[in-house]
Formats: structure tokens, C-alpha cells, sequence
């Protein structure tokens, strides 16, 4: 009982750190101080230190040699790793999907929740886009659960947890995008032969196409990255550094 009452500390402390630090309220390079966050979130120190621990295992944080943390800063290399990265852990999952095969159920699931991605695809009220969202990351979460590998699943959990890694960093861009949202069909489509592949055992083709697919999210960024009003409304924006390049071309 004391041991299940302390992971919820923890975690309570993990969720609120974590978001804080997406919304923007830790800059990259501030320190962590433990008091004010035990103030504020009101758990003791150690649930916050181990929960401090687990978002430097994240990669949200880093720890310095004289001990304590402080917010990292992301680099576009950063990112462009973290979607690479995710790429290969999907297509890993598509194709040990594939060549093991899955129940037929798994493959419905799949298809449904494509279909309804079709019907909103070409959507932007904020409505369809939350229901794009949902639809979207249920989609991706499917993929990797229906493989059951425990051991993927902690490596996708890794990868995602960095901002603009996950399958759906990038949707509220797209709503503001006229090529980005031209970019949501392509992926609707790509999971529609994803579908197909794994269905029909085609382990090299669902690699492929599940790693060709999270590069979709680098084409994003590179549209993001040069329109500032768009990148500033999305989580972790402030935690990614713009080349100088990036700046002039911001203005």
C-alpha cells in the first residue's frame, strides 16, 4: 500500500514537472529547485528527485556534475534523431506484426481507425482536428501494442517523451499549414498500405512504409521551423534552439 501511494507521488510529480517544462515555464538552461517545486506541487523531496531522475532518463533534463538538473535545449538535430528513431522502433513493430502475423481483430482495429482519419482529413475546425488527434495517436499505439513487445514499448515511450518526436507533434501545425495539411492525406493513405502489408505478411514493404511514414513529421518540421507564430504555439517550443539560418529566414 505505501509502495503504490509512493509511485503515485512520483508519478504526480512527473506529470506536472513534464508539463510545466513543455508549457514553457522552465527555460532550457534553468535549474531545478527542489523547494519551490515541492511548494508547489505538494509531494515531499524524494517522489520529486526520482521523478526529476526519470525526466533526465527522458531526456527533458540534465544532470549536473555537482548534482541537481537544469532544462536541455533541443537542436533540430535533436528532433530530426528522435522522428528517425521512432521511425525505425514503427517499422520494427509493422514488420515483426507482419512476419508473426496478428489476429484479425488487431488489423480491423487498424483499418477502422484509419477510415475514420479519412473522414476528417481534409477537416480544420478544432473539433475534427481533436478528433484527428485521438484517432491519430490511437492509430500509432495500436501499431506497437498489437506486436506485444514489452521491449518496444519502453524504447517508443523513450523516443516520444522528447518534444516533436511523437506521431502527432505536429497536428496543430498542419491545421495552420496549407502544404502540411496536404501532408495528413499522404499519411492517411501510407497507412492504409500499411494495413495492406501487414495483412499480407509483407514484412520488408510495412518496415518501409511505417519508417517512410514518421519522415512525414520531418517535412513538418522544416515548415514549422520557418514560420515562428506557428512553432511558438506548440509544446517544447521554447526548448528548441533555431539555427541562424532558421533565424534569418523567421526574420
Amino acid at each position: 500500500m505505501a509502495r503504490s501511494a509512493g509511485r503515485t507521488q512520483i508519478t504526480k510529480a512527473l506529470l506536472h514537472v513534464r508539463q510545466a517544462i513543455l508549457d514553457g515555464e522552465f527555460a532550457p538552461g534553468e535549474r531545478m529547485s527542489e523547494l519551490p517545486l515541492v511548494q508547489r506541487i505538494g509531494v515531499s523531496r524524494t517522489p520529486l528527485r526520482l521523478a526529476l531522475a526519470e525526466l533526465e532518463t527522458e531526456g527533458l533534463l540534465h544532470r549536473l556534475p555537482a548534482g541537481g538538473y537544469v532544462v536541455r535545449q533541443f537542436t533540430q538535430g535533436d528532433v530530426r534523431d528522435a522522428i528517425e528513431l521512432r521511425g525505425v522502433l514503427e517499422g520494427t513493430a509493422a514488420r515483426f506484426a507482419a512476419e508473426r502475423g496478428v489476429p484479425a481483430r488487431a488489423v480491423n482495429a487498424l483499418r477502422a481507425a484509419n477510415a475514420a482519419i479519412h473522414e476528417l482529413v481534409h477537416l480544420s475546425d478544432s473539433a475534427s482536428l481533436e478528433q484527428y488527434l485521438r484517432l491519430n495517436e490511437t492509430f500509432h499505439a495500436r501499431l506497437l501494442s498489437m506486436v506485444r513487445s514489452p521491449l518496444l514499448e519502453r524504447s517508443m515511450a523513450t523516443v516520444v517523451s522528447l518534444p516533436f518526436a511523437g506521431p502527432s507533434a505536429f497536428v496543430l501545425a498542419e491545421a495552420e499549414l496549407i502544404a502540411s495539411q496536404e501532408i495528413i492525406f499522404i499519411g492517411y493513405r501510407q497507412h492504409a498500405a500499411l494495413i495492406e502489408a501487414i495483412e499480407r505478411r509483407q514484412g520488408a514493404r510495412a518496415e518501409a512504409l511505417a519508417r517512410e511514414h514518421a519522415l512525414l513529421a520531418l517535412a513538418n518540421l522544416e515548415f514549422v521551423i520557418e514560420r515562428r507564430e506557428v512553432l511558438e504555439k506548440m509544446p517544447g517550443a521554447g526548448l528548441l534552439a533555431l539555427t541562424r539560418t532558421a533565424d534569418r529566414a523567421l526574420g
